[in-house]
């Protein structure tokens, strides 16, 4: 037998996926994955807030919600998104990063002249 046919179901489906998560690692903790053209920085920023809520990084995202805002990201887009996350992260993760997300904007908000 080849080592193909002693592969089960998934790994036919899914590949070797070791070398592919190690270039990932690597592009993305080593490499310019976050600075390349083609990847527009609000972009970059949903992602990143994304993760974060996923996560229930709340405290991570006051940041990057500021950084997302400077990069074009509106409060109505950002809580639309999170409210779509809300099926993947849960509730409760998703309730946590509206607040916040409402909190950082009138913060801003507030601290205009």
């Amino acid at each position: 037998m080849t080592a193909e046919q002693n592969q089960t179901p998934a790994q036919k489906a899914v590949g070797d996926i070791a070398p592919k998560l190690a270039e990932l690692t690597d592009d993305v903790l080593f490499g310019d994955v976050w600075a390349r053209a083609e990847l527009p920085r609000r972009d970059r920023s949903l992602v990143t807030v994304s993760s974060l809520v996923t996560s229930g990084s709340t405290e991570q995202l006051v940041a990057h919600l500021r950084i997302a805002k400077q990069n074009g990201l509106s409060e109505a887009e950002l809580v639309e998104a999170i409210v779509h996350l809300a099926f993947y992260a849960g509730w409760p993760k998703a309730m946590s990063a509206i607040q916040v997300a409402k909190r950082v904007f009138a913060e801003d908000a507030e601290a205009r002249p």
